[in-house]
């Protein structure tokens, strides 16, 4: 294994404590398939948008998610294919 600086490893802690949160979790899992609206989120959750758009801020400043605005909507999406990674592999180590 190649030697890592412990700034890495403290960012790689930080990007984790992302994944701590099951509403942070449950938000990612929605976006799996594909891009949606804060109301559509809030409903598959049965959730307030309010909470929605707290966690989606936190999880859009550690860059796991992306947005688009289209007029007045804005669309949630997965940053890249390392988050759909980290979730299908949670899932699947969890289901053995």
């Amino acid at each position: 294994m190649k030697h890592t600086d412990d700034n890495t490893l403290y960012d790689v802690a930080e990007l984790f404590k992302n994944f701590s949160d099951s509403t942070r979790i449950r938000i990612l899992y929605c976006l799996i398939e594909n891009e949606r609206s804060v109301t559509e989120i809030a409903d598959l959750l049965n959730m307030n948008q309010s909470a929605i758009s707290h966690q989606l801020r936190i999880l859009k400043n550690s860059k796991l998610i992306k947005n688009r605005r289209e007029g007045k909507t804005v669309y949630y999406s997965l940053a890249d294919d390392h988050v759909y990674n980290i979730i299908s592999q949670g899932i699947e180590h969890v289901e053995e």
